[in-house]
């Protein structure tokens, strides 16, 4: 390179950065990539559940009818999901707002406010499973109630809380609480071995189970798992014929 001079006072510099790397880059040199560019740009545009999320005009909606002993109007919740990225293979639906009906006011003041800030708990985004947990965790100090088939409700923040997790299950967020083929097998055994052992020889006496009757097993205890009074002594344990859970592993 020839010599040039300035006769011009130098008022301004730059460096390119361009040539000077093509200049310190032998000719034989390829460009880096970096070959997780294309993964992480698809990864950039998947959009994900946060607060500043606009509501759309439209969203999905499930409502649930819940009916208590210990009120003479039911409730209806109504869970409304959004779904995210619609058509793509990141498509999900996540709830994004619970409302409950009743025309019992004297739950009118909690109903807002639970219902509010679980709201505001779904548009925040991330893991929001852990509300099933906190609700289903909450007892009424005046005692729960029993709902048709035997399962045991502590209180109606706790069933709210079940519904939760059913509307979770439906959508996917959670798995579903399933038996396999072989548990089923083995908790139906045991529980046609109870209720023969328990049989009374009646020949007027139709031959239905008490679960197919919708009643609870005779001397059968609470569970701590599933709430369904189902535990009975089989084998000398505890077992629950209605989840399978068991004192002796």
């Amino acid at each position: 390179m020839s010599k040039q001079k300035i006769a011009k006072k130098i008022v301004d510099y730059r460096i390119d950065q361009a040539e000077s790397d093509k200049a310190a880059r032998p000719a034989s040199a390829t460009p880096l990539v970096d070959p997780n560019a294309a993964e992480k740009l698809a990864e950039s545009k998947v959009v994900r559940m946060h607060e500043k999320l606009d509501r759309p005009e439209m969203l999905r909606g499930s409502t649930y009818k819940v009916k208590t002993p210990v009120d003479d109007h039911a409730m209806y919740v109504t869970i409304n999901d959004i779904v995210l990225n619609p058509g793509t293979e990141h498509e999900s639906q996540r709830p994004f707002e619970i409302f409950v009906n009743s025309k019992n006011l004297d739950h009118y003041q909690w109903i807002v406010a639970l219902t509010r800030i679980m709201s505001a708990v779904f548009r925040k985004g991330g893991d929001v499973t852990f509300v099933v947990d906190e609700l289903k965790a909450v007892f009424d100090p005046r005692g729960g109630y029993w709902k048709p088939g035997g399962k045991y409700m502590p209180s109606i923040i706790a069933e709210l809380g079940h519904i939760v997790e059913k509307h979770l299950q439906y959508i996917g967020m959670l798995p579903q609480d399933s038996l396999d083929e072989h548990q089923k097998q083995l908790i139906e055994k045991k529980r046609q071995e109870y209720e023969e052992s328990r049989k009374q020889p009646d020949m007027l006496v139709k031959n239905e189970t008490p679960a197919a009757r919708g009643e609870t097993l005779e001397g059968a205890q609470l569970c701590g798992k599933c709430h369904d009074r189902a535990v009975v002594l089989m084998d000398g344990c505890m077992t629950c014929l209605s989840c399978g859970d068991s004192k002796c592993g």
